[in-house]
């Protein structure tokens, strides 16, 4: 099941999960550490998918300007005990589509680890910086326009 919320429309029981989830796959997992809870939550859409009534997929869409001139998607993950469900390529699309349809633009920038350059590649997004340094880990930005 595929769900979209905004921040005031979560749960505690989802927000604490999420959180959880974030700090599992990208702190502990990616040994990075780094200030996850950075105040865009606030004003992003969040975009999760719900297994048993668990999260097993994840990503944040924010507006315009908040992380990028234009509209964007973050924070995006599987827990690890989901993987190779294809919820990646699911969450990503469906990311897409939210934002296409619902934040009034036709462009998407992401921040994406390098290393997922080829998946980003395959759902429409193109490479349009060099290769940067985020947190010790290989990013490129990415867009995506319709």
């Amino acid at each position: 099941m595929i769900i979209c919320k905004k921040f005031n429309e979560l749960t505690l029981e989802e927000l604490y999960e999420i959180l959880k989830l974030r700090s599992e796959v990208f702190v502990v997992e990616q040994n990075c550490i780094y200030n996850d809870i950075d105040g865009k939550d606030l004003t992003s859409s969040h975009i999760m998918i719900k297994e048993n009534g668990k999260i097993k997929a994840y990503l944040r869409a924010l507006q315009p300007g908040v992380s990028y001139e234009d509209a964007s998607l973050g924070r995006v993950l599987v827990s690890p005990d989901a993987r190779g469900k294809g919820y990646a390529k699911t969450i990503v699309t469906k990311g897409v589509e939210y934002i296409l349809n619902n934040f009034n633009t036709t462009k998407i920038t992401i921040g994406a680890q390098e290393y997922l350059k080829n998946f980003y590649s395959e759902i429409g997004f193109k490479p349009i910086s060099e290769v940067y340094d985020e947190d010790g880990i290989p990013h490129l930005d990415m867009t995506f326009e319709k």
